[in-house]
C-alpha cells in the first residue's frame, strides 16, 4: 500500500501512474463530491437530479491497454505510461481494469521470454511488441487480445498463438496490428486477424454491438446502459418521432432508440464508424435507420433548407463539446427537444449558455459517474433541453 495526501492508499502505484487520483477516496465521498461540482455548474440552467452511481465500483473498465518495454537490468516489464511521462509503470493487476485483461498481459509478458520475442524501444527504434491492447464483451464474455508490433513480421507467431490460447482458452480473437511510426498512437493502419474473426461482439440496452480494434466503444458497459436508459427516459420517444443521432459512431444510442421512434436518422464523419453503424443495424434487423457519411452540422443545415421535419436531436459530442457552427444547425432545425449527453460538464455549460439565448430551456440534467476512482471532472451528463412554444 502507498501512502497518498496522508491517507493510505490500496494501490502500490497510485503515485506514479496518476489514472486513479482519488483511489484513497471512499466511493460515496467521490460521488458527493461529483454531484456537488456538477451542481454548482449547471445553478444557472436548473437543479440536476441525483448523481447516478455504481454499485460495484471496481474492474469495470472493459479496454486495457499495456505498453511493454525494458528496465535498466533489460527485463520485460508491462504496465502504463507515468502521467506526463514516457516512462513505464509496471503494473501487473489494476483496480479499475477487467482482471482477465491484466491476467492476459502478464502471460503475454512471460510468453515473450519463451519465444525470445524482445519489446519495442522507442528511443533505440529496436525490438518487436509495443503494446497489447485487450477489449471484453462485459455481457457476451467475449475477448480481443490486439498485439501491437513496430514491424510486420512476428517470428512463431502460430505457435505464440498456441500458447497463448493454452493459457487462456476463453480467448476469442487475436489481431496483429503494426505501427512502425514514432507516434504517441497506440494503433497502426495496418491489421492481420491471426485468430478468430477479427472483432468481438457485447450487448448494450437489448442490442448486440460488433467491436473492433479501432471501435469507439463505451469502456464502462455498466454505467453505459445506465446512462443511455436515462437519455431515452428523458426523450421520452412515443414511436412517431423523427430523431437525429448527431456524432452517431458506430450508432449505438440511435440503435437503441430505434425501437421507440418512427425514423432514426444518424450523421457521423468517420468513415469506419459509418461502416460499423450500418453492420450493427444489419446484426440487429434494425430497418428505421439510416446512417450518413457527414458533417452532422452541415447535414442540419441541409435538412432545414429542405424543411424537413426533426422532432428530437441526440448528441453525445467529444470533450471539446459542440460549436456554434453545429448548434445554430440545430437551432435552425428547431427541433422540440434535444438531448445532450456529455462526457465533459464544463464544454456542456458552454454549449448551453448558447442554446439558452435562443430560447431553449434546460428541463432535467443527471450526472451518471462512468470513470470510479479517477478525477472530479471525469463524470457524464445527461441533459434534456426544450423549446418552448413561443420560439419559432
Amino acid at each position: 500500500m502507498q501512502k497518498k495526501s496522508g491517507v493510505q492508499s490500496p494501490c502500490r502505484v497510485a503515485a506514479e501512474c496518476g489514472g486513479c487520483k482519488w483511489i484513497h477516496k471512499p466511493y460515496q465521498e467521490q460521488l458527493a463530491l461529483k454531484e456537488k461540482w456538477v451542481g454548482e455548474l449547471m445553478q444557472p440552467f436548473c437543479k440536476i437530479e441525483p448523481i447516478v452511481g455504481m454499485e460495484n465500483p471496481m474492474y469495470y473498465r472493459n479496454k486495457v491497454h499495456a505498453v511493454f518495454g525494458e528496465d535498466r537490468r533489460h527485463n520485460i516489464i508491462s504496465g502504463i505510461y507515468e502521467e506526463g511521462t514516457h516512462n513505464i509503470v509496471p503494473v501487473d493487476s489494476c483496480m479499475i481494469e477487467n482482471q482477465k485483461s491484466d491476467a492476459i498481459i502478464v502471460s503475454v509478458r512471460e510468453l515473450l521470454k519463451s519465444f525470445k520475442i524482445r519489446p519495442y524501444n522507442e528511443d533505440t527504434g529496436y525490438g518487436l511488441l509495443r503494446h497489447v491492447l485487450i477489449r471484453t464483451g462485459y455481457f457476451t464474455g467475449q475477448i480481443m487480445v490486439v498485439l501491437v508490433l513496430g514491424s510486420p513480421v512476428m517470428p512463431s507467431k502460430n505457435n505464440f498463438v498456441k500458447a497463448l490460447l493454452k493459457l487462456h482458452p476463453e480467448i476469442t480473437t487475436i489481431v496483429v496490428n503494426v505501427n512502425n511510426r514514432n507516434t504517441s498512437m497506440i494503433l497502426g493502419d495496418k491489421e492481420q486477424v491471426i485468430y478468430g474473426k477479427g472483432y468481438i461482439e457485447d450487448e448494450l440496452c437489448g442490442k448486440t454491438f460488433r467491436i473492433s480494434p479501432k471501435s469507439f466503444y463505451q469502456v464502462n458497459p455498466v454505467q453505459t446502459q445506465k446512462l443511455y436508459g436515462k437519455a431515452l427516459e428523458l426523450a421520452a420517444l412515443t414511436g412517431k418521432e423523427t430523431v437525429v443521432d448527431a456524432y452517431c459512431g458506430t450508432g449505438t444510442i440511435g440503435l437503441i432508440a430505434s425501437d421507440k421512434a418512427g425514423k432514426v436518422i444518424g450523421v457521423e464523419l468517420n468513415q469506419d464508424a459509418v461502416k460499423d453503424a450500418r453492420i450493427n443495424a444489419k446484426r440487429n434487423n434494425v430497418n428505421n435507420i439510416q446512417f450518413y457519411q457527414n458533417d452532422a452540422g452541415k447535414f442540419l443545415v441541409e435538412m432545414a433548407s429542405q424543411e424537413a421535419k426533426v422532432d428530437v436531436v441526440l448528441m453525445d459530442p467529444p470533450r471539446a463539446g459542440s460549436d456554434e457552427a453545429f448548434l445554430g444547425s440545430v437551432v435552425k432545425i428547431g427541433p422540440e427537444k434535444i438531448v445532450y449527453i456529455s462526457c465533459n460538464p464544463e464544454t456542456l455549460v458552454r454549449d448551453l449558455g448558447y442554446l439558452k439565448k435562443k430560447g431553449y430551456q434546460v428541463k432535467k440534467a443527471v450526472p451518471v459517474d462512468m470513470f470510479p476512482y479517477t478525477d472530479l471532472k471525469h463524470v457524464e451528463m445527461v441533459c434534456l433541453i426544450e423549446k418552448p412554444c413561443s420560439v419559432q
